[in-house]
């Protein structure tokens, strides 16, 4: 019998799942492990902290035997929870991961660098949009349509608590990601100097469009 994938609601069962494949996705979209001595910074910065603080914003893609192969998470109000990412959850994490001393000396502090600055996560040119997500999917259930279901049940969960735009922060080299996002209607925004990152944004609602 065959089992048929499902995006549902995140459980905290799901955590370690979450955390693998943030880990097997955060290098330009492949496995970080190889270019990281810890690559679970990455799940500590991008995803653990939203199923923390906005858990009814994470949602994940259940292969239909219960285990989560790929996730999305949001944030409803970014400089809200800029703030509650310095105030809750940052104590949680800062022993392990401690603010390095100076200038980043490598890939690993370059990655813990933000995580002890979440201000960075407040750009004026992105007011307009004032939610934003993370979304990652392993590999091997990548262009099947899941990452388009996962993206509309936040879009739409973001429309239920009246909020009218999101954006996202993308590495420009990962070029594959940014197809996906030109397919479900995200367009750039202007930020000056972003760096090795791209911002785009689109609203949350025109969900027939996806």
């Amino acid at each position: 019998m065959t089992s048929t994938p499902v995006v549902r609601p995140y459980r905290p069962q799901d955590r370690a799942a979450v955390e693998d494949i943030c880990v097997l996705t955060a290098h330009n979209g492949g496995d970080s492990r190889p270019h990281y001595e810890d690559p679970g910074i990455f799940p500590t910065t991008f995803a653990l902290p939203y199923v923390k603080l906005e858990p009814e914003l994470a949602f994940v893609l259940d292969d239909g035997r219960g285990q989560a192969v790929g996730y999305v998470v949001g944030a409803a109000d970014t400089a809200r929870f800029a703030e509650g990412f310095r105030a809750k959850w940052l104590p949680r994490v800062a022993d392990r991961y401690p603010r390095p001393s100076g200038q980043p000396a490598n890939a690993d502090e370059a990655i813990v660098a933000l995580l002890h600055d979440p201000e960075r996560m407040v750009v004026p040119e992105v007011a307009a949009y004032p939610a934003h997500l993370h979304i990652d999917l392993l590999p091997a259930w990548q262009g099947r349509g899941h990452g388009r279901e996962l993206m509309r049940t936040l879009l739409a969960a973001l429309g239920e608590k009246g909020v009218p735009a999101v954006h996202l922060v993308m590495v420009t080299a990962n070029t594959r990601a940014r197809a996906f996002y030109d397919r479900l209607g995200f367009h750039e925004i202007d930020v000056p100097d972003p760096g090795p990152v791209t911002y785009l944004g689109r609203t949350t609602g025109r969900l027939d469009r996806l």
